[in-house]
């Protein structure tokens, strides 16, 4: 049972660290929290509420997923159609919040639909239906005035290695429009390869004693999927993975001051943050927090709040991000 989105929406608008408090929160267009075919006036109500806590909106997840009313984006033309018409449909509310004036920036966060063993049965035909599906849905997007971010998570197939990511993005060929969110937690699983052992970069065994190794290998990463990267993820990872539903096996989140964590988040974050020449990243437009793979304990404690917004403080004023 997910946390209510009001307790959430307090949780957020209550936290401060030195008198600085979140901008805003990004918002999963799902049932449970906001529909996907919510009408004008169920957006004009909830921008109320989410104004009346001084916060903006950022970034949604579309529900391109099959049980949420989507479907695969190397299925059928059928299945391609119901994921265009979630990403339709998060544009229009897009829209509309913008219209509204409380959504300055943000993305749509989309991922392929599809898991890595239907892929892997045919991984280049498979690799050309997402990138068809994905320009389909850039042009969307792009009638909107949005842009969309994949989200390289090792679950999907298509995305579940940076080399297939960067293929996907290469292909779809809209630096513009269709773009990369960095999720600090499953872009370091790259670099073990998990679901894509070909495309390890760090040495079978490696058991983060050696943390330059990890910091040359997620560097590695960064610098070939950084070009694409429109929003960063600021998250933990203890290096190991796991499965629920249709994540078959992925980035098991920790919390940011979690002792297992094998990131140093402020150090790692500036990879996306700065260019290899030290120069900030212009493409980057907006950085986020995800809580969704905690319990719902670690969601209603208010100082788990505390500590991502004095994390996320800590990343800006070591990167000078000033959006």
């Amino acid at each position: 049972m997910r946390v209510p989105f009001e307790a959430l929406l307090d949780l957020t608008a209550a936290a401060e660290v030195d008198g600085i408090k979140f901008d805003g929160i990004d918002l999963f267009l799902c049932e449970a929290h906001t529909s996907i075919d919510s009408t004008p006036g169920d957006i004009e109500r909830l921008v109320e509420k989410i104004a009346a806590k001084g916060l903006e909106v950022g970034s949604f997840v579309a529900p391109i997923w099959g049980g949420d009313g989507g479907g695969s984006a190397m299925g059928s033309r059928g299945e391609r159609d119901r994921f265009l018409e979630q990403v339709r449909k998060a544009c229009v509310i897009g829209v509309q919040m913008r219209e509204l004036g409380i959504r300055p920036n943000g993305g749509i966060r989309i991922d392929s639909s599809t898991s890595v063993a239907e892929w892997d049965a045919h991984p280049e035909e498979g690799t050309q239906l997402i990138i068809q599906t994905f320009r389909e849905a850039g042009k969307i997007a792009a009638d909107h005035g949005e842009h969309l971010v994949a989200e390289g998570e090792i679950c999907w197939g298509g995305m579940h290695s940076w080399r297939e990511m960067v293929k996907v993005l290469e292909g779809v060929g809209m630096p513009d429009t269709v773009g990369f969110q960095a999720d600090m937690a499953h872009t370091m699983l790259y670099t073990l390869g998990y679901n894509r052992e070909q495309d390890r970069i760090l040495p079978s065994g490696y058991d983060f004693f050696d943390r330059s190794l990890l910091d040359s290998a997620y560097k590695q990463v960064a610098d070939a999927l950084r070009p694409w990267t429109f929003d960063l993820h600021v998250a933990q990872n203890d290096g190991t993975v796991f499965g629920s539903g249709s994540h078959d096996v992925t980035g098991r989140h920790c919390q940011v001051d979690d002792p297992a964590g094998k990131l140093d988040v402020v150090k790692h974050a500036g990879f996306w943050l700065r260019e290899s020449s030290g120069e900030m990243n212009p493409r980057i437009r907006h950085i986020c927090w995800d809580g969704c793979m905690f319990p719902n304990s670690v969601l209603e404690d208010p100082e788990t709040w505390q500590k991502v917004l004095a994390q996320m403080i800590a990343v800006r004023a070591a990167h000078n991000w000033t959006e």
